[in-house]
């Protein structure tokens, strides 16, 4: 019964999503994406507070343990959305339905996931240290990728799987998935944004799975406390999407929280060893790590990441030439609106002039990017044509000139 009341409970917040929210194509404002996390956290940490009373202590702390972490590593996923939605240019009204059905083909897969882990867990001790390792390689790469160039455009066997086998049409209709060309009925780039997003967090599934498991192996909490990481993950999108590249150090964050979670399932593996080349077969007595200290860890170090992330100039820096490359782009090849272009365009002088504000370090670090000041400098000029062809809603305004901050 409580399986099934739990299930009933997340598909009717998904069914809600869809038919009060995304159904109708919309660009968020920022109070409504505010609201609607504060909403989703809020239950996820009513459910938390349930579980604490009805199950103990210890079960309390396992689930907010999983949540904070799969809510973490979401938050990451989302740097990975945001490449995916400006690579296949998806007008930001539609946004909301991608990422809606995105989530819910996750949850879905996530689940097959989590009962096939548990079933592993069950019959086979030795996939504790299978799932450890995973989860110090998984952290090994993070640090990797962080030092690499983080400009690159996502592109998995899943994408490219898709975009062979689904024939779409060159333009988006909206955001139906369906539109008439050459008089034939054929599939929009929609459906190819939906299978690269629901597909790449699949793929991110990999790493979120093994890593709930070294903190609880209830699998009712398991299942929970990943359904409640997903379900804001739209909303969540959206609030801090103008945020996202100013976590500068939540990789190195990630990094060492997976690699604490790995830790700790190679020690409890080391307690229920059975492996005939480990110890004989016998088990090993060392300490563990408890689920407290284990959250406690992990708050700890995102709150540390977090907070740094937050006071550092180069985030600044890279969080202003993000959001103004990311406008000019929308404004130049994406959004069609006029009304919508024309805030697309003030953001862009706003984020200039926060550019134009930085230490001059940045600022001659930002110069030197050609292609950037070349894609600015056509943006105020496809302005200027506007403005002149009467395509704007509001005059030319002064314009911000980056190149000679």
């Amino acid at each position: 019964m409580l399986w099934l009341l739990t299930v009933l409970g997340i598909v009717g917040l998904l069914l809600f999503d869809f038919f009060f929210h995304v159904r109708k194509a919309h660009v968020p404002t920022l109070g409504e994406a505010a609201r609607w996390t504060a909403i989703y956290v809020s239950i996820a940490l009513l459910f938390g507070l349930g579980v604490t009373i009805f199950g103990g202590g210890q079960m309390g702390a396992e689930y907010f343990a999983g949540y904070v972490t799969e809510e973490a590593l979401s938050v990451d996923n989302l740097f990975v959305f945001l490449l995916l939605l400006s690579s296949f240019k998806v007008p930001r009204a539609d946004q909301q339905k991608v990422l809606l059905v995105g989530i819910a083909v996750s949850l879905v897969a996530r689940t097959g996931f989590i009962f096939l882990g548990a079933a592993l867990i069950n019959s086979f001790a030795w996939v504790f240290y299978l799932f450890g390792l995973i989860l110090l390689v998984t952290a090994g790469n993070l640090l990797r990728e962080q030092r690499g160039d983080d400009d690159e455009s996502p592109d998995n066997f899943v994408i490219r799987l898709a975009r062979r086998v689904l024939r779409t049409s060159d333009d988006y209709d909206g955001d139906k998935l369906f539109t008439v060309q050459d008089g034939r009925r054929v599939l929009t780039p929609m459906i190819l944004v939906m299978v690269a997003i629901g597909g790449t967090d699949i793929l991110f599934a990999l790493d979120s799975i093994p890593a709930i498991f070294g903190l609880t192996q209830n699998v009712y909490l398991v299942f929970t406390a990943t359904a409640f990481s997903l379900l804001g993950l739209r909303q969540l999108y959206f609030l801090i999407d103008g945020l996202l590249d100013r976590l500068v150090y939540l990789s190195y964050g990630l990094a060492a929280i997976l690699a604490l979670i790995g830790v700790k399932l190679i020690l409890h593996a080391m307690h229920e060893n059975n492996v005939p080349f480990i110890n004989d077969g016998e088990p090993i007595h060392t300490a563990e790590i408890s689920t407290g200290l284990s959250l406690a860890l992990i708050v700890g170090i995102l709150l540390l990441t977090v907070v740094a992330s937050l006071l550092s100039p180069k985030g600044r820096a890279q969080t202003y030439v993000a959001a103004a490359r990311r406008h000019a782009n929308e404004f130049l090849d994406i959004e069609k609106d006029p009304a919508y272009c024309d805030k697309i365009y003030h953001r862009l002088l706003s984020e200039e002039a926060n550019i134009k504000a930085l230490p001059e370090k940045y600022r001659a670090r930002i110069r030197a990017e050609r292609e950037l000041m070349d894609l600015l400098h056509r943006a105020h000029e496809e302005h200027t044509e506007r403005v002149a062809a009467g395509n704007c809603y509001t005059p030319a305004v002064a314009r911000s000139d980056v190149s000679g901050a």
